[in-house]
């Protein structure tokens, strides 16, 4: 079975963050999504808005990137949100405790590659990129068909 597969043009950051809040409801404790894409491109601007809309009192979200996660409670399931930049393998993303936190947590994971085959399967896989212009960005989407096509389909209606 296919892929669900989606191609986006966010003309500027409100867009984005746009987009962030409309997926965000469909996401829930055990879900994975995977940004990637060149520094300033728009993961950890796209991941702050899907956090704030699933937060139940607005927060301060600020990057992971020192900290290497940063975690929130909703009242249904825990966020995760990791940047995987610094870490040298697989195993230094489970030493976070990150392979437990993808069974019960919605896990927002900035340089998925990072986690070499140990990627979740299930994962819905965000990929952004700087458009020609530089002012916009393109992003591509993709997940597992059965989990992921009703929920790329309503972000393209």
């Amino acid at each position: 079975m296919s892929d669900a597969r989606l191609a986006l043009d966010l003309p500027d950051a409100e867009a984005a963050a746009a987009l962030a809040e409309r997926l965000a409801p469909s996401l829930g404790g055990g879900d994975c999504l995977l940004l990637s894409g060149p520094v300033g491109a728009g993961k950890s601007h796209f991941a702050r808005h899907v956090i704030l809309a699933l937060l139940p009192e607005p927060e301060d979200v600020p990057s992971p990137t020192f900290t290497l996660v940063q975690t929130y409670e909703t009242p249904a399931f825990d966020i995760w949100h990791c940047d995987l930049y610094r870490l040298s393998g697989p195993e230094d993303a489970f030493e976070l405790g990150l392979d437990d936190a993808f069974d019960t947590a919605l896990c927002l994971v900035e340089w998925p590659d990072r986690l070499g085959a140990y990627i979740p399967r299930n994962a819905l896989e965000l990929r952004f990129s700087h458009t020609a212009d530089g002012r916009g960005r393109h992003l591509e989407i993709r997940g597992a068909r059965k989990r992921w096509s009703g929920v790329l389909e309503a972000l393209n209606g």
